[in-house]
This record gives structure tokens, sequence and C-alpha cells, in this order.
């Protein structure tokens, strides 16, 4: 099960827009680059961009993975994302459900073990 957890990160981004985001999450999943992503917002802001202090409404979008498909799944975010720097973050999962955790490898691999449709 260690090897199962070390493996999984989950790779937060954030976008201006909602259909940005969901483009995202939707590419990456029809890739099989994450197993899911979920779109939430809209979150305010603050950042300092340009020597200017910005406050923006932007949406997250957080991705499931394997710590092997980081650089692929990047790669596609950055294909996808408007912004000049976009946050791209991967952090790793220290617990989980076992069998979600598996889900996420499987899934991720295009083996599809667990087809009951249960996450």
């Amino acid at each position: 099960m260690q090897d199962t957890m070390s493996e999984v990160v989950q790779v937060v981004t954030t976008l201006p827009t909602q259909d940005g985001a969901e483009k995202i999450a939707c590419n990456v999943v029809t890739q099989r680059l994450a197993a899911s992503a979920q779109v939430s917002g809209p979150v305010t802001s603050y950042y300092w961009w340009e020597d200017k202090l910005e406050q923006t409404q932007e949406w997250v979008c957080r991705m499931k993975t394997r710590r092997a498909l980081y650089g692929r799944l990047e790669d596609a975010i950055r294909s996808l994302h408007p912004y000049e720097v976009p946050e791209i973050l991967a952090l790793p999962v220290v617990d989980g459900n076992p069998d979600y955790l598996r889900w996420i490898s499987d899934e991720t691999e295009g083996k599809n073990s667990l087809t009951n449709g249960r996450r």
C-alpha cells in the first residue's frame, strides 16, 4: 500500500475562467494523465505581479495522478493555460483510502480494474 500512496500526487492550478479550468480538467482526464479532476470557484486570489499587488477571481482545478506522470501533466496544463507563469503545484498524498489510491493508479495506467463506478 505504501508504494501506491507514495506515487500519488494532487496537482493544483488556477485559471481566470471556469471554462478554462473545465477544459484543462476534461483534457487531462481524457488523456489519462489524471484519474480525476475537480473544478471549484470562484476564489479570490491576491498576489504580486510585475511589482503590483493583484486581486483577481480565479477557478481552481485539482487533479489526482501518479508522480511519474507529473511532467506530462504539467506540459498538458501549460499548453492550455493562458497565464505567462501559471501556478502548477504537485502536493504529495501522505495517506488515503487504499481503494481510491489504487483506483488513481489503475486509471492513469489504463488498467481500469475498478469498473463499478465508485471512486
